[in-house]
């Protein structure tokens, strides 16, 4: 008995461990096909076509990325506000709308290397201009003394006035923190009503990516609007945009992340952002 018994743990541990391997590889993941949630109204990142196709920089850089990773993509709307959420839930499998990674952020979500980074600023009618528009960009880090000293023109000149911010974005904690208070700051949905709201008088300014107020200002029903003020960039916006998949999914995430450096590397990204943006974004 006392010679059977290592046998027989033995005969267990094997098994036990036959078990373990076999139940890894029925989970692993093939990823012949994933499901993309952007929310088809960031334009140019993302925006919904006539017809109903989603176009822009991220879907014809998530159709290259596919492309590469030999895997079928499918592409899905979804809001903003809920978009973490619902890729933690299951809904899709990676989320793609300029989302900037930052330290909050990473606690809750596995972000493939950045493919993008760019500054932010206000927007305000050409009626009521704040400041002149600068094109400077002011890098700004962690650093509060730092911070209150360059914004210092912009809270004097929105004393008073209303902000508008679309609501869970990067940009959301910063006119918090720093404006509120001096000025009243006004949540949205998505930052396509702020604009609206800004057009028809309701708010004095709205404060989003650069890239975005670029689109929106070369439309033709927003030609009384203009940029105010310098472009506010740097760490303090976190490590670039990037997509997010579930931390569960690395092996998702590596897939993505060799993709995208072999599409930086030959220059596609460049290629893209240069068409949508005019600016090269690449980080």
């Amino acid at each position: 008995m006392t010679q059977r018994a290592p046998i027989r743990r033995f005969c267990l541990t094997t098994l036990f461990a036959s078990l373990l391997l076999s139940g890894a590889a029925a989970q692993a993941k093939e990823w012949k096909s994933i499901t993309i949630a952007t929310e088809g109204s960031y334009e140019p990142w993302n925006l919904t076509l006539p017809g109903g196709k989603l176009g822009g920089f991220e879907p014809e850089l998530m159709e290259d990325l596919c492309k590469r990773m030999g895997v079928q993509c499918k592409l899905v709307v979804q809001n903003w506000d809920g978009m973490i959420a619902g890729l933690n839930a299951g809904k899709y499998d990676v989320i793609m709308d300029a989302i900037v990674i930052t330290p909050d952020r990473k606690k809750v979500v596995n972000f493939t290397t950045p493919y993008a980074s760019t500054p932010a600023t206000f927007i305000t009618s050409k009626d009521n201009p704040l400041l002149p528009a600068d094109s400077h960009i002011i890098k700004l880090h962690d650093d509060e003394a730092a911070i209150n000293a360059a914004i210092a023109p912009l809270k004097a000149a929105l004393k008073g006035k209303t902000i508008g911010i679309a609501s869970g974005t990067v940009y959301t904690p910063f006119i918090d923190k720093y404006f509120k208070g001096d000025a009243e700051v006004r949540e949205y949905t998505a930052s396509a009503d702020a604009i609206l709201d800004l057009q028809s008088g309701r708010i004095d300014a709205v404060f989003d990516d650069v890239t975005f107020a670029q689109s929106m200002l070369a439309r033709k029903e927003n030609a009384n609007l203009s940029f105010s003020g310098p472009q506010l960039g740097g760490p303090i916006w976190g490590e670039g945009e990037a997509m997010g998949v579930r931390m569960a999914d690395s092996d998702l995430k590596a897939k993505l992340d060799e993709a995208i450096h072999a599409a930086l590397a030959d220059g596609t990204v460049k290629k893209l952002s240069e068409k949508w943006f005019k600016t090269d974004v690449t980080p």
